[in-house]
Formats: C-alpha cells, sequence, structure tokens
C-alpha cells in the first residue's frame, strides 16, 4: 500500500481555470461520468473516507477541486459530466472549463477516466479519450463498480474495452476498479507514481 496518497489533503475549487492554484509540478486528474464512482475512487486510493465528497445526488461536483499531496503533487477531481440535473447553458460552461484546463494546464501529466464497468464507453468517455489523443494527454481507464459483475462478465467487459481502445489514437490503459472491495488500488498508485514521477515506499523488509 501506497501511504504517498494517504496524506492528500484539500487545497482548493476552482469555479474557472483561472481560479486554480499556480501551474506547478504535477497534477493528475479524474474525470467521469458523474455516476462512475469518482469520489468514491479518489477516497479509497487516498484511505480517506471524505477526502473527496460522495452524494447520494450524481452531478455535485460543479468545480475543480483540487487535492495537495505535497507542495509540488496534486489530484483534481473534475466536474462529473452527463448526469446532473442543470441548466444546459451552465453544462456548456463546465465543458468550456474542462476543456481549458486540459488543453492549458502544463502541470498536468494524465487522465484517470472512471467508467462504470457494467456500461463502460459512454459518449462522454470516447469523447475524453479522443480529447485527450488529440493533445497526446495519456489516460488510465478504470472500470468502477467491477465488484457488482461475476468474475467472467467483468473479465469479458475488459476484453472489450481493451479492444476498443486500440481503434482510438493515443496513450491507453484500462483496469477493473472497485473502490468497495479495495480491487485495483496498487495498479493505480502504481500508473500515479509514473506519472507524477514519486517513488514508492521501499517495502519493509
Amino acid at each position: 500500500m501506497n501511504s504517498f496518497y494517504h496524506q492528500a489533503r484539500f487545497l482548493t475549487s476552482a469555479a474557472k481555470l483561472e481560479q486554480s492554484p499556480p501551474d506547478t509540478g504535477a497534477e493528475v486528474a479524474f474525470a467521469g461520468r458523474s455516476n462512475a464512482g469518482k469520489s468514491s475512487a479518489i477516497n479509497a486510493l487516498c484511505q480517506q473516507k471524505s477526502l473527496a465528497r460522495t452524494s447520494k445526488t450524481p452531478g455535485r461536483t460543479q468545480l475543480l477541486n483540487f487535492f495537495a499531496l505535497d507542495p509540488e503533487h496534486r489530484l483534481v477531481d473534475l466536474p462529473g459530466y452527463g448526469y446532473a440535473k442543470v441548466a444546459e447553458q451552465i453544462k456548456r460552461q463546465w465543458q468550456a472549463e474542462l476543456a481549458a484546463y486540459l488543453e492549458q494546464r502544463t502541470s498536468l501529466r494524465g487522465v484517470i477516466l472512471l467508467a462504470d464497468a457494467r456500461h463502460p464507453l459512454k459518449e462522454f468517455d470516447l469523447q475524453m479519450l479522443e480529447w485527450s489523443g488529440q493533445i497526446q494527454l495519456p489516460v488510465h481507464l478504470l472500470l468502477t463498480k467491477a465488484d457488482k459483475l461475476k468474475r467472467g462478465a467483468a473479465a469479458k467487459s475488459l476484453q472489450q474495452v481493451k479492444q476498443a481502445l486500440k481503434q482510438i489514437n493515443g496513450m491507453h490503459s484500462v483496469q477493473l476498479f472497485s473502490a468497495l472491495k479495495r480491487q485495483g488500488i496498487d495498479e493505480v498508485h502504481a500508473v500515479l507514481d509514473k506519472w507524477l514521477e514519486v517513488s514508492a515506499p521501499a517495502a519493509p523488509d
């Protein structure tokens, strides 16, 4: 278990890109549809119950939420998409801010994209993958809520997504994940370590 991520603390929220923390160091963003389990995944990865706020009403995350790991490394919870019952004008505004963040944020090293393992690669997921490919930003796809599928069905979902990713230009990887069962956490930590260029702690003797 990588304790580096357990020290995460809330830093700030930003409604617009210019309200974000200084664009220095390195950060990884978490994106996904509002019901993909994004907040639960961040909490599980950081081993904190309420670091990222979970809600019974998907779509409550309408801001860029920044979490500091140390002075030079951050995780970013991006606005959930596609489920929130808000005015179309506000949705378009979120989309514009999301695009600005992905394209302009120089400290951004990669995106963890979350999609429900039972319904992967919806329109928003495909947009994010293609978008990221165009700007040469790596994406690691988490097929969340894998515990809700039997092992064979989960493996089939993973294989289908791997095949689909071959048709999309970009630097993509994918895994099964369950925040509830703590499945796949070490695998995500390894991806974050690589992108943020932090060393995993040595195993005890």
